[in-house]
C-alpha cells in the first residue's frame, strides 16, 4: 500500500551570504570614502568607531590587517614625504603605515561603479541600452535587417553572403553571375550622440540643517560618468561645480568633492555650462543642474562680487532667467533637481524653467539619483526620435 507523502515548504532562518572579513570590512570603507571626501586616514577612523560599536573584526583580522590587505590589492597607496622617509624607528601612525595614505585611480573607477549599481540599479533598464535615432541610414551600428542594394548604398554595408547566396539561386552554379540585383544590403542604425554638463552646487547651504545633501550628488554624478562612460561612449559628460564662481572638475576627481565657504552664483555655472557646449559639435544638448538653494551671488564685471543672501534679489534672479533664455536659444535644455521645498524657492525655479522651456524636479535626497538617470534617458528618447 502505497504511502501518502506530505508536499510543502520549509522554513529556515536567513543566512546572509558569507563574505570574507575583507569583503565585509570593504563594502562599508567604500561608503564611507565616500562621505568622507576621500580622506582615507578620516574613512579609517569612522570604521574603527563602527567596528568598536558593532564588533566587526576579531583577532583574527582586525581594521589593521585590512588596511594591509587595501594596499596588497592596489585600492590604497602610501605617500612619503622627504621628512617621513628620512625619519628613524618603526613606530608608523596608528593606521601601520609612515606616510599618507590616498586611494587609488583604481579605488576611484571602483566608487564610481559602486554608485551606478546604488543609483542605476534600481530603476527600468531598456533592453539594449543604445540611444537610437528611430531612423536607419549610414551609421555604424548593424541591426540584422537586409533589404535590396539601392543606388547610393556604401559598398561596406553590403552583406557579401546573402548576395552571393541570391545569386546561386537566381543564375544557378554552371556559369557565375552576380548583378546589382543579387545584392542585399544590411542596414545599419543611426545612433545619435549627446553631450550633457552637469552642475553640481558646492555653496555652503548643501551641509546646512544637518542634511548632507553633497554626498547624494556626488553618487549622482559619479554613477552618471560611468553611466556614459561604459553604456554611451560616444557621448560626452563634462561636469562643473558652482560657488562664489564655477570650475570645472575632472571625472576623477568626483570622489574628493567637498562644500565650501561659498555663495551660489548660478549665472557663472550657466555662463560656463553653455561655454562647454558651444565647443561641442554633437546637435543634442542639455543641462543638469543640482541645487537646494536660492542664486545668492554675481561677479561683476571689475571682478568685485555682489552678494544677497536675503530672500530672492531681483537683480541675481533676473540675470538668471536671461541665462535660461539663451540656453533655450541655442536649443540646450536645463533639467533642475531642486533639492529644497522653499515654496519661494520653487516659484523661481517654476519662472526660471518656463523660461528656458526646461524641466524641473523638486526632490528630498532619496529619490536624486533615481530621477536623474530616469530623466537622462528620457530626454534621450524624447529628443532624439
Amino acid at each position: 500500500m502505497a504511502m501518502n507523502t506530505r508536499k510543502g515548504f520549509r522554513f529556515s532562518t536567513y543566512e546572509a551570504p558569507e563574505q570574507t572579513p575583507f569583503d565585509k570590512l570593504f563594502d562599508i570603507f567604500q561608503e564611507l570614502i565616500t562621505h568622507t571626501s576621500g580622506d582615507f586616514d578620516e574613512a579609517i577612523d569612522w570604521l574603527r568607531e563602527l567596528d568598536k560599536e558593532y564588533e566587526l573584526t576579531d583577532d583574527e583580522y582586525t581594521i589593521d590587517d585590512f588596511i594591509e590587505e587595501l594596499k596588497a590589492k592596489g585600492y590604497i597607496q602610501e605617500e612619503f614625504d622627504d621628512d617621513a622617509a628620512g625619519g628613524e624607528g618603526e613606530e608608523g601612525d596608528e593606521n601601520g603605515g609612515k606616510g599618507n595614505i590616498s586611494i587609488t585611480a583604481k579605488m576611484e573607477r571602483l566608487i564610481r561603479q559602486r554608485a551606478l549599481d546604488q543609483i542605476f540599479g534600481k530603476i527600468k533598464r531598456s533592453g539594449s541600452g543604445n540611444h537610437k535615432t528611430g531612423k536607419s541610414g549610414q551609421g555604424d551600428e548593424h541591426t540584422g535587417d537586409l533589404r535590396e542594394y539601392r543606388y547610393g548604398d556604401g559598398l561596406e554595408h553590403i552583406s557579401m553572403t546573402e548576395s552571393l547566396k541570391n545569386a546561386q539561386i537566381n543564375h544557378g552554379m554552371g556559369s557565375f553571375t552576380l548583378n546589382e540585383d543579387d545584392l542585399v544590403v544590411e542596414d545599419t542604425q543611426h545612433k545619435a550622440q549627446m553631450s550633457t554638463v552637469l552642475m553640481i552646487d558646492i555653496s555652503h547651504s548643501m551641509i546646512l540643517y544637518g542634511e548632507d545633501r553633497i554626498t547624494p550628488a556626488k553618487k549622482v554624478a559619479m554613477a552618471l560618468a560611468e553611466l556614459i562612460t561604459t553604456r554611451y561612449p560616444k557621448d560626452t559628460l563634462d561636469i562643473l561645480v558652482f560657488g562664489n564662481d564655477a570650475w570645472p572638475i575632472p571625472i576623477k576627481d568626483l570622489p574628493y568633492l567637498k562644500v565650501g565657504p561659498y555663495h551660489t552664483n548660478t549665472v557663472a555655472g550657466l555662463q560656463l555650462a553653455m561655454d562647454m557646449l558651444r565647443r561641442k559639435r554633437n546637435t543634442n544638448k542639455q543641462i543638469f543642474m543640482i541645487t537646494d538653494g536660492k542664486p545668492s551671488c554675481l561677479r561683476l564685471p571689475d571682478g568685485t562680487y555682489y552678494k544677497n543672501s536675503v530672500g530672492l534679489d531681483d537683480y541675481i534672479v533676473e540675470k538668471c532667467y536671461n541665462m535660461a533664455r539663451q540656453a533655450r536659444k541655442l536649443h540646450i535644455p536645463i533639467t533642475t533637481f531642486m533639492i529644497a521645498q522653499d515654496a519661494y524657492l520653487m516659484q523661481f525655479i517654476r519662472h526660471f524653467t518656463e523660461a528656458n522651456k526646461g524641466k524641473a524636479f523638486f526632490t528630498g535626497l532619496k529619490g536624486l539619483g533615481e530621477m536623474i538617470f530616469e530623466d537622462y534617458e528620457t530626454n534621450r528618447r524624447k529628443r532624439l526620435k
